[in-house]
């Protein structure tokens, strides 16, 4: 297990093949991925495939990461940056189990993940993209220190980006 950050109640790590499972569940649920713009795995086969495939750590040196609950050693959803290529940005992103959300996992582990991307790997900005409608990700967002910077498109409906520059 390749651990990256640890935080009050979490540990971050590299994505696993084991994660597969996981994978599946958390986007089965339509309350987890109904602001995401992406749609559930076919089947653990697929979500495995994904995290095979998954190139971030090799290419940019970093991306998104399993979170762990300290206590209980159980994956409850990922977090992390992505770099975009295309547009030159690299966002916060996260995604929980339901079961686990108002808890301040999302917040805890984002406000990592900005400090790391930061003091670890010297970043300029951090941005994050949501739609407008979620309001509990905007709140995060928030939350851990970025703010609003302009609407856009997002998959046809209306996205807000935020952002924090590293001072």
């Amino acid at each position: 297990m390749k651990t990256i950050l640890e935080a009050n109640r979490l540990l971050l790590r590299q994505f696993e093949i084991s994660d597969a499972e996981n994978f599946y569940e958390l986007n089965l649920n339509p309350n987890v991925i109904k602001y995401t713009g992406n749609s559930a795995f076919k089947d653990i086969d697929e979500a495995k495939e994904f995290l095979e495939n998954y190139s971030d750590y090799r290419r940019n040196g970093f991306g998104r990461w399993a979170v762990i609950e300290k206590s209980t050693n159980e994956f409850i959803g990922w977090c992390g940056l992505k770099y975009d290529e295309k547009l030159d940005e690299t966002d916060i992103g996260f995604r929980f189990f339901e079961h686990f959300w108002n808890q301040g996992f999302a917040t805890e582990s984002a406000k990592a993940c900005i400090d790391y991307g930061f003091k670890e790997l010297n970043l300029k900005t951090i941005i994050g993209r949501a739609m407008k409608e979620n309001l509990a990700s905007v709140k995060v967002l928030e939350k851990i220190g970025l703010q609003y910077d302009r609407d856009f498109d997002f998959d046809g409906k209306e996205g807000v980006i935020y952002r924090i520059d590293n001072h």
